[in-house]
């Protein structure tokens, strides 16, 4: 049997990457996998398999510093068969061929072995917390979110630039907290999903959850965070978010002898999507 062939994947390929998705039960929306293809039109990979797509891998570039794989997905009638180990393969040469230092996941449990293998270490765990449909908070007064005025900040927080991926994202929903933080919030096929949300102090994020749930009432929620950002933690519980699952944040170096990469999980008070970081 030949090997599978990982090929590019584009924007007529999203109703099938959906359709992985929705086996997999994850929340991502098709505007999701377009905002995905835009940010990486060359990092986004697929495998078939009797005519149809069958297993996905995404690499988001950031600065050279780093990049994100996500969205690893294998339909569950084609799993066993090595199709996510050959994008991901394909993926890391990818990033490699770019140069990208360091390359980071969040890791399910099933799909922490495979990463393992190749070459990924813990970093840190992060959980997935939600909130059914309750009714409306009020809206605290926030700020137009401006890309120059927390493009230092993110940076700082996350370790690369992830302008691109703000400037994205920030139309779907976003506010700030002049001098605080920012956050963004967007639709999912399941909930609503905060994040990113970058703050320099709780009060400040508190702020900035309130301007979500406000603007999301009677609706499920999704919240991503890093829990040794126990501020992060003590707010989602506070506003009536519990944990619902857990994964792993995972690293590699991407080229030899990198300089080791600097970041502020403590600012981190949502991320922006496990595709994301």
């Amino acid at each position: 049997m030949e090997p599978p062939v990982p090929r590019l994947l584009g924007p007529p390929d999203i109703p099938a990457a959906m359709d992985l998705k929705k086996a997999a039960g994850w929340n991502q929306t098709e505007a999701d996998w377009r905002n995905v293809l835009c940010l990486a039109p060359e990092g986004c990979f697929g495998i078939e398999a009797a005519g149809r797509l069958a297993s996905t891998a995404t690499a988001v570039r950031y600065d050279r510093r780093l990049a994100w794989i996500g969205m690893v997905l294998t339909h569950p009638t084609c799993r066993g068969r090595g199709f996510a180990r050959r994008l991901m393969e394909h993926a890391l040469e990818h990033l490699a061929a770019h140069g990208s230092e360091w390359i980071k996941l969040d890791a399910t449990d099933m799909g922490r072995p495979l990463y393992r293998r190749l070459g990924f270490e813990d970093e840190c765990p992060i959980e997935r917390w939600g909130r059914g449909a309750e009714a409306a908070v009020s809206a605290p007064r926030v700020a137009s979110f401006a890309l120059d005025e927390w493009r230092s900040l993110d940076a700082q927080a996350f370790g690369a630039d992830r302008s691109r991926l703000l400037a994205t994202l920030a139309p779907c929903g976003s506010a700030a907290i002049p001098g605080g933080g920012y956050a963004m919030a967007r639709p999912g096929a399941n909930a609503a999903y905060f994040g990113p949300c970058v703050s320099r102090s709780p009060e400040a994020a508190r702020q900035l959850l309130g301007w979500f749930l406000a603007g999301h009432p009677f609706q499920p929620a999704y919240w991503d965070l890093l829990p040794e950002n126990t501020a992060a933690a003590e707010l989602a519980r506070e506003f009536g978010f519990a944990p619902l699952r857990r994964l792993v944040r995972m690293v590699r170096p991407g080229v030899a002898g990198a300089a080791p990469l600097t970041h502020h999980n403590s600012h981190v008070y949502a991320i922006a999507g496990f595709e994301y970081g």
